[in-house]
C-alpha cells in the first residue's frame, strides 16, 4: 500500500512542472509527513488545462451514507480497480496526478519493523496515479476525495513490500489526465511498476511512524546508507 509521502517544493516549484497557470490554493510549505485523512495537493485536467488542487485523502465514493468509509479507501489495486464499485467510475472519468517527491513503506526485520524512504535517484517530483471523487452529504457539505493506486513491487520494494504506488512517467501523465479517454483498456498499460533501475530505497528514523512529526527529521538518512 502507500500510506505515507513526502512533497518538499515549492508552489511555484509544482506549478512550473505541471505547467499550472494560476491556483487558488495560498501557499504551500515543505511536508514530510503527508498521512491519510489529510487535505493533499492533486493535479486534474479540466478538459483544456491542468489545475492543481486540494483533495482528502481516502476517496468516499458518492453513493455510501457514511464518509468515514474514506479511512478504508487510501489506495485502489490498480489490477482490480475497474470491477470495484468505488473506483471503477472515476477510473473511467476522474483520474488525478498526486506529486510527490518520496514515499514511506515499512520493512519488515527480525528487529521489528523499519521505516524506509523511497525516491527517484534523480531526487525529481514524480506523479502518482490517482483517483478522486466528490462527495455531497445530505445537508449539503461537499467533500472532494482521492485515492492513490498501487500495484506489484518491481525489484526494488520487493524485499521491502509486496505493493507500491502506480508512478507515472512524465510522459504518461497527459494519457493519464485526458477526460475524453474513458476505456480502462486505454490506461491499463500505464499502471505497471516503476524502473526498479531509477529509484533508491534507504532507512529513516522510526518518528514517521507518528503524524505528529513532520520535520527534515523524518527524511534524514540512518547511518546504513542508501540502497540501490
Amino acid at each position: 500500500m502507500c500510506g505515507r509521502y513526502t512533497l518538499l517544493v515549492t508552489l511555484e516549484e509544482l506549478m512550473l512542472r505541471y505547467m499550472i497557470d494560476g491556483t487558488i490554493i495560498p501557499h504551500h510549505r515543505p511536508q514530510y509527513n503527508i498521512a491519510p485523512g489529510q487535505m493533499v495537493l492533486a493535479v486534474i485536467s479540466d478538459g483544456s488545462r491542468n489545475r492543481l488542487g486540494e483533495l482528502k485523502w481516502g476517496l468516499i465514493p458518492p453513493w455510501v451514507d457514511d464518509p468515514k468509509i474514506g479511512s478504508k479507501m487510501l489506495n485502489a489495486r490498480a489490477e482490480t480497480a475497474a470491477a470495484k464499485a468505488a473506483f471503477a467510475a472515476p477510473l473511467r472519468r476522474k483520474r488525478c496526478l498526486i506529486p510527490a517527491d518520496g514515499f514511506y513503506e515499512w520493512q519488515k526485520r527480525e528487529d521489528g519493523k523499519q521505516p524506509m524512504r523511497i525516491v527517484l535517484r534523480s531526487r525529481s517530483v514524480f506523479s502518482m496515479a490517482g483517483l478522486y471523487e466528490t462527495w455531497l452529504s445530505p445537508a449539503g457539505e461537499k467533500i472532494s476525495t482521492c485515492t492513490v493506486l498501487t500495484t506489484r513491487p518491481n525489484e526494488l520494494m520487493a524485499p521491502i513490500h509486496d505493493r507500491m504506488p502506480v508512478i507515472l512517467r512524465p510522459e504518461d501523465e497527459a494519457l493519464w489526465l485526458d477526460r475524453s479517454v474513458q476505456r480502462p483498456e486505454a490506461t491499463r498499460q500505464l499502471l505497471i511498476p516503476y524502473p526498479a533501475e531509477e529509484m533508491e530505497a534507504y532507512a529513516v528514523s522510526k518518528e514517521v511512524g507518528s503524524v505528529r512529526n513532520d520535520s527534515p527529521a523524518c527524511i534524514e538518512a540512518l547511518t546504513e546508507g542508501p540502497r540501490p
